[in-house]
């Protein structure tokens, strides 16, 4: 029989954590036994997987000496104090906070581009920015065919990237402009609805916010590359859910439209999207709810002679987070490196 294993999902009534809880049921992942936690606030609140109903418990509560995998989505205060906690009881944390991204003993893994990375784990491992994930996934095939020299994206970010709460705070402003009142700002510091502004994570003394750098530096290490140029231009936009990226590529040396077309058409994780006569192209409504990175608009840059430019939208909370740390869950099982501690 299959080993199963004894899962936790921390964090687990959040945005992506309840996406967590519907990938685990969607793919058949091999669980034994689910168990939810959260803050003290939600604790006794029920979910359901797979027609089962589960209390959520309180994280204080809980031997993780009994738990084998931990998909943690709490925020990096939560991780840095219960991940390490959970990875000395034996358990592995596949976390989606920035805590541990840029350790050097910590992997940062998407599957399609540095699957072999998971074998380097020490009990925890790191899901990259959710900006950097869907970017990845679109320059990885790209970068090895011919090898990119340099990046500028600009990312048209959704409110699901600031959670649950940041979502139902847009359909309030939205419905408080139209009725000519003003609209309330919690989760962000300015309205989103009929808006957008440059992301608002703290700027550095060169200008680039925290999300602009976790592209930068995150990619490098996924990549493999650890003086690629890239420059990023981070920008919230009033979607509900998906994120879009506008990217310039300059690689070593030319790369045809059509031979750029042919990788992404090939490569896992992608869905090539476009038709010029209608001028149809990848859009957040349509990525929301799929799995695959929706690419399109793929074409020489004219500036460069190297260079080629796409856009592109993803399911923010899905491979952007909940399907990508479940996809590392998969490696880890596929690999053999998750153990299971039921006893026979």
């Amino acid at each position: 029989m299959p080993e199963t294993y004894r899962v936790a999902i921390m964090g687990a009534t959040g945005a992506v954590g309840t996406e967590l809880l519907d990938l685990l049921a969607e793919r058949n992942f091999p669980v034994e036994e689910l168990v939810l936690l959260a803050s003290p606030r939600s604790v006794g609140r029920e979910l359901t997987f797979k027609g089962q109903s589960i209390k959520v418990q309180d994280i204080n509560q809980i031997d993780f000496s009994d738990i084998d995998l931990v998909l943690a989505s709490a925020g990096g205060s939560v991780s840095k104090e219960w991940a390490p906690k959970a990875a000395a009881a034996g358990a592995i944390v596949v976390d989606n906070s920035s805590a541990f991204r840029m350790d050097p003993t910590v992997p940062l893994i998407v599957p399609e581009v540095n699957p072999e990375a998971v074998l380097e784990h020490k009990g925890i491992i790191a899901n990259p920015n959710c900006t950097t994930i869907l970017m990845g996934v679109a320059l990885w095939p790209l970068h090895q065919y011919q090898p990119i020299e340099r990046v500028v994206v600009s990312t048209y970010q959704s409110a699901s990237g600031a959670g649950a709460r940041a979502m139902e705070e847009v359909k309030q402003q939205a419905q408080a402009i139209l009725r000519d009142e003003k609209p309330v700002t919690e989760a962000f510091p300015y309205p989103l609805a009929f808006n957008l502004f440059p992301h608002n994570s703290p700027l550095d003394d060169r200008g680039y916010c925290q999300e602009e750098m976790k592209m930068v530096n995150e990619t490098r290490k996924i990549f493999g590359v650890s003086d690629l140029r890239l420059s990023a231009t981070c920008v919230r936009v009033p979607v509900l859910r998906a994120h879009s990226e506008a990217i310039n590529i300059e690689f070593q040396q030319p790369l045809a439209v059509a031979k750029a077309l042919e990788l992404l058409h090939a490569a896992p994780g992608i869905k090539v999207v476009e038709d010029w006569d209608a001028n149809y192209f990848p859009m957040p409504m349509e990525a929301s709810g799929q799995d695959d990175v929706l690419v399109g608009r793929v074409r020489t840059d004219l500036s460069h002679k190297c260079g080629l430019e796409l856009w592109l939208s993803g399911d923010q909370i899905r491979k952007g987070a909940a399907l990508n740390a479940v996809q590392i869950a998969e490696l880890l099982v596929k690999k053999q490196l998750l153990k299971s501690k039921t006893v026979a």
